[in-house]
């Protein structure tokens, strides 16, 4: 069916990356943060943002994201848990 190489992974790893580290919203919202409540609000907004883009990518690389698209009860349980976390 679909043959990955090291080559597509490490392609698809550096696409994350660079998107993730380009500037958008963010970005945006890292520097409200660090302007309402100073470098330590504005680190953690960009260790939320990063961990929850970290682990976007994995679930997409993994094959998660067609199992919750294409199963309503595994969609529920990661909506109802996500805020939960």
């Amino acid at each position: 069916m679909f043959d990955y190489s090291l080559v597509h992974w490490s392609t698809f790893l550096s696409a994350a990356v660079l998107l993730n580290l380009s500037p958008g919203p963010d970005m945006a919202f890292i520097l409200g943060q660090t302007a309402r409540g100073g470098a330590r609000a504005g680190f953690a907004a960009m260790l939320g943002i990063w961990t929850g883009a970290f682990g976007h990518v994995i679930m997409a690389a993994a094959g998660l994201s067609v199992i919750l698209a294409t199963s309503a009860v595994a969609f529920s349980i990661v909506k109802w848990a996500g805020p939960l976390t």
